[in-house]
């Protein structure tokens, strides 16, 4: 049986989009990771384990309120990963 969290796929398809209004946020992989599990870990899950499923939660993940909230989670995870990333400053 295969499960996927389709908000895995959304959340990520979103990262690099709203990381760039943040300039002065690191953009390395480990910083993009927190960010993306901070995100998700306040998103409520969407699994599927059909194709049928990805596409029905594909055109729900067009809705304006799911992109608000995906938006908002990745601008709220951005601002606690700036604050404290988990590697030195780089200049």
């Amino acid at each position: 049986m295969d499960l996927k969290n389709f908000m895995e796929d959304y959340v990520v398809a979103k990262l690099d989009e709203v990381l760039a209004q943040y300039p002065d946020c690191c953009h390395c992989e480990q910083c993009k990771r927190d960010i993306a599990i901070l995100a998700l870990n306040h998103l409520p899950p969407k699994y599927v384990s059909t194709e049928k499923g990805q596409i029905f939660a594909r055109v729900e993940s067009m809705g304006s309120q799911y992109e608000v909230e995906t938006i908002k989670q990745l601008a709220d995870a951005i601002a606690i990963v700036q604050a404290h990333p988990r590697h030195p400053k780089q200049e």
